[in-house]
Parts: structure tokens; C-alpha cells; sequence
């Protein structure tokens, strides 16, 4: 079978305007994550044993279920509760969810790396414990997993093709309609692997100068 390119050619622009949008939902993903991360590392720590159960309960459901089922209940079960919400911010939503409970593990790892005589020097001056969070604790905590978190958005990217499953028109999507319009997926598949290749690498490129930098940091 001969590759006929002059199909893609034409398609390329439209593919690239889905690859912003994998982009932007990826990277929406990873930051709502972050935040659900800290809220989840503070749930674990939490005097209250309801949260901590919460919170536990919540870990074990994400780690246990697919991506894919986690998506399509954001999109079709959050609507039987009255909330509407569009395909773009369901995806997001789904994404940063399942995200949020791994970057806890990350933040986790990060406070085990902070050396304790920081915090017991801190609390010895009389700062309070959200102050020391908030000053010592979390800028330090941010920096070492600055390199997983990368890791992490690199596989929020790729798992972004999931989101073709509730009709978002990311590049998936797009090479999906590129191929119902010309039907010649080889051509289309190896573009659209291409331009995943080239923001992955681009992440990874980064990942390894911030671990360079946070080795650094450490030492």
C-alpha cells in the first residue's frame, strides 16, 4: 500500500489546532491536580478520621478503576445530579481527579525529603504550623517534584486520547474525522503518533534538566 501525504498535507492544520487543545486540557489537568494533590496530602494528615477515611477511600478508588470509566462518569453520571457539564471541563475535571490522587503520592515524597530540623527550627521561633506549610514546607516541596510532575503531564497528555470517547475534539478526535473524510488512517495514525512523539519528547527534554536542577537544589 503506497502513503499518499497530500491527504495529511491538507488535514495538518486541523490536526494542529487538536493539538492545542490536548495541550490545554492536559496542562488545565495537571494544575487542578496539583491542587487537588495538596488537598489530599492535607486530608491524609488530617486529625479527623472521617477525611483521612474520605481520602483513602477516594486514592483507592482512582488507583483501582480505568481512566476510561473514570471519564465516562464524569460526563454522564454528573448530569443525573443536576450538574451539566461541557465535554471540555468534564475531561478536565476526570483527568485532574484521577491526576490529584498520584500527586499526592509526589508530595508525600517530596515532605519525606525535607530534612525534619527545618520544621523543628521553625517551630522552635513560634511559627504556627500553617505558616510553616505555607513558607517553608510547600515552596520546598514544589521544587523536588517539579521533575514527576512533568513525568505526570507527560502521561496526561497521552491519556488525553481518551477523551475522544465523550465526542472533545482533541487531535484523537480530529485524526478519527480526518480519517472518516479521507479514509486513509496510515497516513493519518503515523501523523498524529508524530505530533504525541514531539510533545512527549519535548516534555522529556525538560524533565531531565528539572531533575539536573533539583539534584542541585538538594545537595
Amino acid at each position: 500500500m503506497t502513503l499518499e501525504w497530500r491527504y495529511v498535507e491538507h488535514a495538518l492544520p486541523f490536526l494542529l489546532e487538536g493539538t492545542l487543545i490536548t495541550i490545554a486540557a492536559s496542562l488545565l489537568a495537571v494544575a487542578l491536580g496539583l491542587i487537588v494533590g495538596i488537598f489530599v496530602m492535607l486530608g491524609r494528615q488530617s486529625r479527623f478520621k472521617a477525611l483521612r477515611g474520605f481520602v483513602a477511600a477516594y486514592i483507592s478508588i482512582v488507583r483501582g478503576t480505568p481512566l476510561f470509566i473514570q471519564i465516562l462518569i464524569v460526563y454522564y453520571a454528573l448530569p443525573g445530579l443536576g450538574l451539566d457539564i461541557p465535554r471540555f471541563e468534564s475531561g478536565v475535571i476526570a483527568l485532574s481527579l484521577n491526576s490529584g490522587a498520584y500527586i499526592s503520592e509526589m508530595i508525600r515524597g517530596g515532605l519525606m525529603a525535607i530534612p525534619k530540623g527545618q520544621l523543628d527550627a521553625a517551630k522552635a521561633f513560634g511559627m504556627r504550623s500553617s505558616l510553616i506549610w505555607r513558607r517553608i514546607t510547600l515552596p520546598q516541596v514544589l521544587v523536588l517534584i517539579l521533575p514527576p510532575l512533568t513525568i505526570e503531564f507527560t502521561g496526561l497528555l497521552k491519556a488525553s486520547a481518551l477523551l475522544s470517547v465523550i465526542g472533545l475534539v482533541e487531535l484523537t478526535r480530529r485524526a478519527q474525522e480526518v480519517i472518516g473524510e479521507t479514509l486513509r488512517s496510515p497516513e493519518v495514525w503515523l501523523t498524529t503518533a508524530a505530533l504525541y512523539f514531539v510533545m512527549c519528547f519535548a516534555l522529556g527534554t525538560v524533565t531531565r534538566r528539572l531533575e539536573k536542577a533539583a539534584a542541585a537544589y538538594r545537595l
